[in-house]
């Protein structure tokens, strides 16, 4: 019984701690044998959030607190998502697991899920009357931003594509030479039952791993060095920064360094045999995310990029650069999928600061450039205050700068997640 509950306890621990003290789930999950199942707990708990609570609403006069929330959370997940887990295991289960972890709550969170078990469907017809935002489970300030900014259908297309799993994608370094079909078929070797398919946004660079797939430490070129773990919408980017052989380059909020390592790839496929094919500063304020920046480095042999912890809104250079990645701290709205606790971080509070810091590093980037030299600006929000906003007030503080070019990723749109960038060149 222990393997069975065992389970659902480091999913409840995980919720309590992401309620009570805003930690962010993902960094939360241990380590075990069941972490599939425990994400997969956790994240579908986080992004139905709100739908949850209203069907607790439904059973309690009073919403509980800390571990038993928890527990409720989890065990509501089950019963009304996870249909492939039977009701009598789901309460089972979780509440074992909450008399585990505190076993004064256990008859209420017994009574509560079986209760929704009986009235599932009836809960279910209900719910399908209530407001957008709840069903869909999204905070009213995006839902109601993104119904203003895109209309109905495509809002509601939204959410529930964030609401949907996210899967895994990998991106094949263009200085591997490796292609999209031969890396597919060395994976089959693993087991002709998992299905690997090229991403439809990118088949030539991208492929799209299934729910359940190996370990990522364990697929062809792993050790080699071939692939990243990265969403096609992040090449934009790269692309409208265009890296060049001999350029002096600056990636000025690197970690965790997916982008960095994209550059550095293009620069070693357009040089090859060259130790230092350019010269290439990865720069971020996070010291603890540069050190898994450095170990990716190493691992793929990029040892010939520089690394420095500083602040990119501060930052100063005796020499310009004449190409600059500004991957800019935004709200996360184009990657819910892969964030799901963002949509609750989100306030109008928190864009303001989010855009008076991106504005600080935009300018201060405008002064390290070199004339004829290029800055790249990127987020992965699908907000206009932090994408096109920002441009249009960028070049009427900064008359020498013209925009050269943008590109935008919508995931409804796209089907990848959501990215915005800019090209601006210094006349």
């Amino acid at each position: 019984m222990e393997s069975n509950y065992a389970s659902r306890i480091a999913a409840i621990r995980v919720i309590t701690r992401w309620l009570q003290a805003g930690t962010f789930p993902d960094r939360a999950i241990p380590d075990s044998p069941d972490r599939g199942f425990i994400m997969d707990l956790v994240y579908g708990t986080v992004r139905q959030r709100r739908t949850l609570e209203w069907l607790l609403s439904q059973q309690v006069s009073r919403m509980p607190q800390g571990e038993t929330l928890a527990a409720l959370l989890v065990g509501t997940f089950q019963l009304f998502y996870m249909t492939n887990i039977p009701d009598y295991a789901a309460v089972g289960a979780t509440v074992a697991a909450a008399k585990r972890i505190s076993g004064r709550s256990t008859g209420f969170v017994n009574g509560v899920l079986r209760n929704l078990a009986r009235q599932r469907e009836t809960l279910t017809t209900t719910l399908a009357s209530q407001p957008a935002a709840v069903r869909l489970s999204h905070p009213d300030i995006l839902y109601n931003r993104w119904l203003h900014a895109f209309g109905t259908e495509t809002t509601d297309a939204l959410c529930a594509w964030n609401n949907r799993p996210a899967e895994t994608v990998i991106a094949l370094l263009p200085h591997c030479g490796i292609t999209t079909a031969e890396w597919i078929k060395r994976a089959l070797a693993i087991g002709d039952d998992i299905k690997f398919e090229p991403h439809p946004a990118a088949p030539d660079t991208s492929i799209t791993l299934p729910h359940g797939a190996p370990p990522l430490t364990t697929l062809p070129g792993y050790e080699q060095g071939w692939f990243i773990v990265q969403d096609p919408a992040t090449n934009a980017a790269i692309d409208l920064l265009a890296p060049q052989p001999g350029d002096r380059i600056l990636d000025a909020c690197a970690a965790p360094g997916g982008k960095t390592i994209q550059i550095a790839s293009r620069l070693m496929a357009a040089a090859p045999g060259s130790d230092t094919p350019a010269e290439l500063l990865a720069l971020d304020f996070h010291k603890e995310r540069l050190e898994f920046l450095r170990e990716n480095l190493e691992r793929i042999g990029m040892n010939w990029v520089k690394i420095e912890h500083n602040n990119a809104a501060t930052f100063n250079s005796d020499k310009p650069f004449n190409r600059i990645l500004l991957d800019l701290p935004c709200s996360n709205t184009g990657v819910l999928r892969r964030r799901p606790d963002a949509r609750w971080r989100f306030t109008r509070h928190r864009l303001d600061n989010l855009l008076h810091q991106q504005r600080a590093i935009l300018n201060q980037a405008v002064k390290l450039l070199a004339p004829g030299g290029r800055i790249v600006y990127s987020t992965c929000s699908i907000e206009n205050d932090e994408n096109m906003a920002q441009i249009e007030r960028c070049l009427t503080l900064h008359p020498q700068l013209r925009l050269e070019n943008t590109t935008t990723h919508h995931p409804v749109h796209n089907q990848t997640d959501g990215a915005f960038a800019a090209a601006l060149i210094l006349n």
